[in-house]
This record gives structure tokens, sequence and C-alpha cells, in this order.
């Protein structure tokens, strides 16, 4: 059922969730469930609770569940499958863990020396926190995508190697793809210094090279990673990891008191919620602020 489930649904989503949905059915649900006629919802707990003992995240174990309930769905639609709803608890979950920020005298030490050493490697790191831009869109951005006249920059594609992992095929490999999300495919202003670094380079570079490479072969996020992680230690910057820049961008304005919908937008979240519950946490000043206006807001009633 599940083989016959994943030969219908890799006709409408993208090759990168459709290895995502098999590495889940053959790594996951496949070993614990595949000989099952029946799925009770006491199976399900045990296989959640399993999971989290193994040390996997309620998100992943979540997300294990979703396509564990589209398959089974599925057979019950043809006839081939019982189902009925489970109520599926999990443990209450413990502190969330800080998000991993460069702290702004790091950034700007880092930023100085991008500005001041150039490569097309150190340009990308530059413009990713300037942006906020995935790791996949950076590896995936193209000169083309740049617009120095309107000074923007247009997010397109995203680079990323995927697992197959079917039947006796397992490999990985790297594909091109469009954005994760619609709200992802988005323009992006570009800060008036990187406009500076950006505008003799379009002059000379060809439209359809990739940014990072200045090649027409993208560079492999992993490999990007590395060298990004391999900078930061020789600029005895505090190590965080790629996506760090991300939140380091998200983070800084958020603290210049920009609209938390425009932030969004440039992220490419499909919901403000997300920006928020990443973002927002305001700190016991920001809240006696807010107590104290509304406090004389009354007084003028």
């Amino acid at each position: 059922m599940a083989q016959r489930w994943c030969a219908e649904k890799r006709n409408y989503v993208k090759r990168s969730t459709f290895a995502a949905y098999a590495l889940i059915i053959n790594n996951h649900l496949l070993p614990n469930f595949g000989e099952c006629d029946t799925l009770s919802e006491e199976a399900v707990q045990s296989f959640v609770l399993d999971k989290l003992s193994a040390g996997l995240s309620q998100k992943t174990v979540k997300d294990m569940l979703i396509v564990l309930k589209m398959i089974v769905k599925y057979g019950y639609k043809h006839s081939s499958f019982p189902f009925t709803e489970w109520e599926v608890r999990f443990p209450t979950e413990q502190k969330q863990e800080k998000l991993s920020v460069l702290a702004v005298a790091d950034q700007r030490k880092l930023m100085k020396y991008l500005a001041e050493n150039f490569t097309f490697r150190n340009l990308g790191i530059l413009i990713c926190l300037n942006t906020g831009m995935r790791i996949g869109e950076i590896c995936g951005l193209q000169w083309n995508d740049i617009d120095i006249s309107q000074g923007t920059l247009t997010v397109r594609r995203t680079v990323e190697r995927i697992y197959v992992n079917e039947g006796d095929t397992k490999k990985t490999e790297l594909i091109i793809s469009t954005p994760k999300t619609q709200n992802s495919a988005r323009e992006i202003p570009l800060t008036k210094e990187l406009v500076r670094i950006l505008k003799p380079l379009k002059t000379i570079v060809k439209g359809e090279y990739y940014v990072l490479s200045n090649n027409k072969a993208p560079t492999e996020p992993r490999t990007y990673r590395s060298y990004h992680k391999r900078l930061l230690e020789s600029l005895a910057v505090p190590p965080i990891k790629f996506h760090g820049l991300r939140h380091s961008f998200a983070t800084r304005c958020i603290e210049s008191k920009c609209d938390y919908k425009t932030v969004s937008t440039i992220l490419g979240h499909s919901n403000i919620s997300t920006t928020l519950n990443l973002y927002v946490h305001p700190n016991m000043t920001q809240k006696k602020h807010c107590v104290d206006k509304m406090i004389k807001s009354l007084g003028k009633l």
C-alpha cells in the first residue's frame, strides 16, 4: 500500500519532498508497520515513544505521523485498510533551545572581514547576512537574479542534496529546484553596501553563472557549510551553524524595530506566526512599557 501511495504521490510533489517521504517510509514506517493489516492507537503511540527515546525530535516524529496518516487514509479510500483517528500524545516539550545567533560585535567583525577580503564565497556569506537567505537559496543564486538598477535580488531556485531511497536504489543526488514554498520565491532589497560591491562585478560576470562559484555549476550546500565553519574558526568567531546567519539577520531586523510582517516577507516565511514564534520575545522592559502605555491610555478615557 505504501508503494502504491508513493507511486501516485510522485506525480504531485517536488522531488525533494518525495525523497523525504521515501526516506521516512523505508527507514521508519515499513520496519515498524510493514506487516500490519490494522493500525491501533496503541501501536502508533508506542512508535512515537520509541522514536522519541531514540533521540528524534518531536517535529521529526510528527512529520512521520503525517506521512503515516496519508498512507493509511489512502488505503482506506481504496478499501484496503481500516482507519480510525488516533489521539497520540507527546511528552511536554522541554524549554526550546535558544536560537543560534551572532553577537552584534561578532557580526560586525565578520561583515567587515567579508567586505574587505573579496572572494565569491565570502560574498555569498555577506549576502546572507544582509538578506537572511537560506543556504540552498544562496547556492542557487545566479547573477541574473541580481538587479542593480532596482537594488533588488530575486530568489528563484534552491540547491539541495536529496536522498534517493527507492527499492535497491540508495544514493544521494544534487538537485536544483524551485524555492521551498510559494512565499520563498521572493524579491529582497539590497543594502547600499551590497550594491556598491556588486555593481562593478555585474559588468564582467555572466548572467547565467552562479554567484558562489562564478561558474555554470552551483556550489554544493555541504561544501559551503564546511567553508563557513572554517572561516569562523579562522576569525575566532564563536561557531554557529550556517542557518544562524539567517537567524542573525532576522534578529537584527527585530532589534531595529522593523515591523514583523515586513521581516516575515523578506525571510519568505509562509506565515507571520513563524516569524513571531522564532524571533519576537519581548523582555521585561518592553513588557513594562506596554503595561504603562495601557494604563496611560485609560487615563485619557
